[in-house]
């Protein structure tokens, strides 16, 4: 079926075709521009950037005011490079990309630079980084609850790649830091995805049941209606527990496999816990209005703790837990108090990172501080 541009669309790249037929004919007189050779900064022409001890970082370009300097407000919808020019006769001709977070303080944190230069330098292969050949049998009911577990996390894992995917698309490239950023905790996410689903398979085992409940508290995730709120319920919520529970993974590993992938899977979820956080407060910090903005995120979260809990009581949340911290399915009883405190470490650190932001909850927190147990 041959591709043909509907009337909105021929209208819309009438631009490009005038363009395109001017430039041609230009070049077929001979005449050239050059007016790309005069810098919109030449004060900065022939100022070099020394590399740091971590060699040359986002970092140390920011350390200039006129390429460094990141606008409060997007200064265009394309992709124009932030601190290149465009002649003030063309930028009527320039399309409208569709970029539509346009505020800074929507999406960036001040650690966004440090968190991107960390995630390059921290990239590992879930293939060869993790010691598959030591993997050793184990109890069928500890296999279980180790494969229940990995289940949970495969299914929940790339929604921190989903969120973003559906954002990164809409922040324009005067905020290229935090489009880098986001892109490097899609990858992650892909990793660990990978990771904890070969985990299930590896040692004989297999996926066992996901959760309804986990269902719906990624949809809220999906719905979140802007990129702060939904950075909120993903990174600051959901992340941060599974951060806990990471933690927990590793003190409960069976084997030295199994402590080495949740050791690596932490170092990722820190970062992107941290972002999540750094960014409320920076959104919190910089809002037009301080106090609407509390507000509205109070509304917000008394909603989305609600959806995140719904995932956290599911049984298959739960109760693998309580198996791998009793030792065996026959003392599941015993597990109960560890799990009882893992619940108020996943509570109390969700807590500290609000506070951290400057958006306490302690007041007004949807999520039990005690696990809701007979």
């Amino acid at each position: 079926m041959p591709y043909v541009l509907s009337e909105q669309e021929q209208k819309t790249y009438s631009t490009m075709e005038e363009l395109l037929e001017h430039n041609l004919e230009r070049l077929k007189r001979g005449t050239l521009d050059l007016s790309w050779m005069n810098p919109r900064y030449p004060e900065r022409w022939g100022v070099r950037i020394k590399p740091s001890a971590h060699g040359l970082t986002m970092m140390d370009l920011s350390r200039n005011k006129e390429y460094g300097t990141i606008p409060t407000r997007a200064t265009t919808k394309g992709f124009v490079p932030r601190g290149a020019f465009i002649h003030p006769e063309e930028e009527k001709l320039l399309p409208d990309m569709g970029y539509d977070v346009l505020d800074k303080f929507h999406l960036y944190s001040d650690n966004v630079m440090a968190l991107y230069e960390e995630a390059k330098s921290r990239q590992w292969n879930a293939a060869t980084a993790i010691p598959w050949e030591k993997l050793k049998p184990l109890p069928e009911d500890l296999e279980k609850a180790v494969c229940q577990n990995c289940t949970l996390l495969t299914q929940v894992e790339f929604v921190a790649g989903d969120f973003p995917s559906k954002w990164v698309w809409r922040i324009p490239n005067d905020f290229f830091e935090v489009k880098a950023f986001l892109s490097t905790q899609m990858m992650d996410e892909a990793r660990h995805t990978e990771v904890f689903r070969k985990r299930a398979l590896a040692n004989g085992g297999g996926l066992l049941k996901a959760g309804v409940g986990v269902e719906w508290a990624l949809k809220a995730i999906l719905d979140a209606p802007d990129h702060s709120f939904g950075t909120f319920i993903l990174n600051v919520i959901g992340e941060g527990m599974i951060l806990t529970l990471f933690r927990a993974g590793e003190y409960l590993a069976h084997t030295s496999v199994d402590q080495e992938i949740f050791r690596r899977c932490m170092q990722d979820e820190a970062r992107h816990v941290s972002y999540g956080t750094m960014e409320l407060k920076f959104f919190l910090d910089n809002a037009p209005d301080r106090e609407k903005a509390l507000e509205e995120m109070h509304s917000f979260a008394d909603f989305a703790e609600r959806a995140i809990l719904g995932a956290v009581v599911e049984p298959t949340t739960v109760e693998p837990l309580m198996i791998l911290f009793a030792g065996s399915v026959k003392k599941i009883d015993q597990g109960m108090d560890s799990v009882k405190m893992f619940w108020s470490a996943l509570v109390g650190e969700y807590l500290q990172r609000c506070e951290r932001a400057g958006f306490s909850r302690r007041d007004r927190c949807k999520i039990p501080l005690d696990l809701p147990v007979a």
